[in-house]
């Protein structure tokens, strides 16, 4: 299976291990990753109206030292599917979304008519970060959350979509004790937006797993490599919420 993600580094995240996710499975899965960091709607659609070839080329959650276009990724064929999203400070916002993802749906139908075609939903940061864009949403995780799952699913149902619903499955393992940063849990993100390396990067893989390939991932062996140490328990919680 052969998936492009038209993203930044909220894609980074979520696309860092899948491909191995995917073959703890036993599916044989390559992921590709276009990235600019904070890369939005609008200049996404730029960039393909350019054919800009300003995107960092990732292959399974590796840099290749190569840099692409869109539509160059496209004449390579063979996609099965095609993601994309908006960039998180302007996740909360409706009218950041059109008319370039309305625009860019149509050029890779136009261009990709093989692909099935997805939108990943971001997620709110965490509730002490410092990202300046947090400020928009009163520094309120619900408030983020709650106009980003809005805005999200509206724009997967008026483009006939499937979502990626990472910001929902983040968001309720937030409220679970373990991840419950407010009583001492521990939290999902690195930085206050990004994902940690280890749990919150699994929890994106699996979610990404589920919906694109349509398996349960409740019993998915991977056990992430590079985030540092990690607690069975925890990773089974994981599973478990990524598979509802």
């Amino acid at each position: 299976m052969k998936i492009l993600a038209i993203g930044n580094s909220f894609s980074q995240d979520a696309t860092t291990y899948l491909h191995q996710a995917a073959a703890a499975q036993g599916i044989a899965l390559e992921a590709v990753n276009l990235y600019i960091g904070g890369c939005s709607l609008e200049t996404h659609w730029r960039n393909w109206v350019n054919d800009e070839a300003a995107y960092e080329l990732q292959l399974n959650g590796e840099p290749t030292g190569e840099k692409a276009s869109i539509r160059q990724m496209l004449r390579e064929g063979g996609w099965d599917a095609i993601a994309t999203q908006q960039a998180s400070h302007d996740s909360g916002w409706r009218d950041t979304y059109e008319p370039f993802l309305g625009h860019l749906v149509q050029a890779l139908r136009r261009e990709a008519p093989g692909a099935s075609l997805f939108l990943q939903e971001t997620w709110a940061y965490e509730k002490d970060s410092d990202h300046w864009a947090f400020l928009r949403y009163h520094q309120d995780q619900k408030e983020m959350y709650d106009r980003l799952r809005d805005n999200y699913a509206a724009e997967a149902v008026a483009h006939g979509l499937t979502l990626i619903p990472c910001g929902d499955v983040i968001q309720r393992l937030r409220a679970l004790p373990p991840f419950d940063v407010s009583n001492g849990g521990l939290s999902l993100c690195r930085d206050g937006y990004h994902m940690s390396l280890s749990y919150g990067r699994y929890t994106l893989a699996l979610v990404w797993l589920k919906t694109l390939c349509g398996v349960s991932v409740a019993g998915n062996p991977y056990i992430p490599e590079n985030g540092g140490p990690t607690a069975e328990p925890l990773l089974r919680l994981i599973r478990r919420e990524a598979d509802q």
